[in-house]
């Protein structure tokens, strides 16, 4: 059933920063709401990678991406944020202090100002051309993320890509499962400490590195794998014995109608002035992996302070001519 709410803020994205910027929001007694295209609140971390563990979440040495969305929804419970979830923006009217939104299954939502954290947009894993790829996908031989490490054990694994989740689940999966590394030559690009494991591991004989390889066929029938064939630029090919196949050649992107918006973008991102994360149109804010400016890093951690400036700039628009006492967190506690 669509509904209609009002609110100071409608925050587009339900991932980590998104669910931060609800709490951002609170702490100044602002209130939100969570629109999302997905079923769940997450986004990435919820989709995608559940049981991969992040390392660089302050006060946490390794939390899983599950458990840090698990956290933070903890943390903005007393907020009771209403949740639009199952529905994509697809119009935006209106100005700074007055903008309407409207949703494909025709909820409108009025609210004062508006927090773009949408990570890249839509995602979609970019798919290896391979013959008959869609047989092996619809029975998971072959997937693009990892939601239950224990779906692969005493299972041959295939993972193929030279970035952060190609490495980081090849270590992740090396202890409960036979895993090979194809990647068409030695130097990764993921995290030097990353790769420096995965090299160790690859010397002792708990992960085999198939280098230099690329993707070339899948074989097996009704969508069992059987083996995964590679082969080399000069076209020398080999059979691994497979059960799985997992290609981690990372996502394709679409803002979607957020794109129409008419905010400044640079390669399919969004611009923003990083004093106070807002876009070139004025009351319209971004923040996470979908803002832009130099010297961005696109880490959580950075998201989660791109969601306090940009609470703190969004005061004066819900509240002009009031001037904001700010207190921090310990004296003040959490507003009931």
């Amino acid at each position: 059933m669509p509904q209609h709410l009002e609110t100071d803020v409608a925050i587009v994205g339900a991932g980590p920063t998104g669910l931060f910027a609800v709490f951002e929001l609170g702490m100044l007694k602002l209130s939100s709401v969570l629109i999302d295209a997905l079923a769940e609140v997450g986004g990435q971390c919820t989709a995608l990678y559940p049981e991969k563990p992040i390392y660089d979440i302050p006060a946490h040495p390794a939390i899983e991406a599950g458990a840090l969305i698990t956290r933070l929804e903890e943390q903005i419970a007393p907020f009771a944020t209403p949740r639009l979830l199952g529905r994509q923006v697809n119009g935006l009217s209106g100005q700074a202090g007055d903008f309407m939104l409207t949703t494909d299954q025709d909820d409108t939502i009025k609210a004062k100002a508006v927090v773009v954290a949408a990570g890249a947009g839509a995602f979609g894993p970019n798919r290896p051309p391979l013959d008959d790829l869609p047989a092996y996908e619809a029975t998971g031989a072959v997937q693009y993320y990892v939601r239950r490490r224990e779906d692969f054990r005493n299972k041959r694994v295939v993972i193929a890509g030279g970035g952060d989740s190609a490495v980081d689940w090849a270590l992740a999966l090396k202890d409960i499962a036979r895993v090979s590394v194809v990647h068409r030559r030695p130097k990764f690009r993921a995290a030097p400490e990353s790769a420096a494991q995965l090299d160790e591991a690859a010397r002792r004989g708990e992960i085999e590195m198939v280098i230099p390889y690329q993707l070339h066929a899948l074989q097996g029938s009704d969508g069992v794998l059987s083996a995964v064939v590679v082969a080399t630029l000069d076209g020398e090919t080999r059979a691994l014995p497979a059960d799985s196949l997992l290609p981690f050649f990372g996502l394709s992107m679409d803002l979607g109608p957020i794109a129409a918006w008419g905010m400044q973008q640079a390669m399919h991102h969004v611009t923003i002035d990083p004093a106070t994360c807002q876009t070139s149109i004025p009351g319209i804010f971004a923040i996470g992996d979908v803002a832009a400016y130099p010297g961005k890093l696109k880490l959580i951690l950075q998201g989660f302070s791109e969601a306090a400036v940009a609470a703190h700039a969004i005061f004066p628009i819900v509240h002009p001519g009031e001037a904001l006492h700010f207190e921090y967190s310990t004296s003040k506690g959490v507003p009931g």
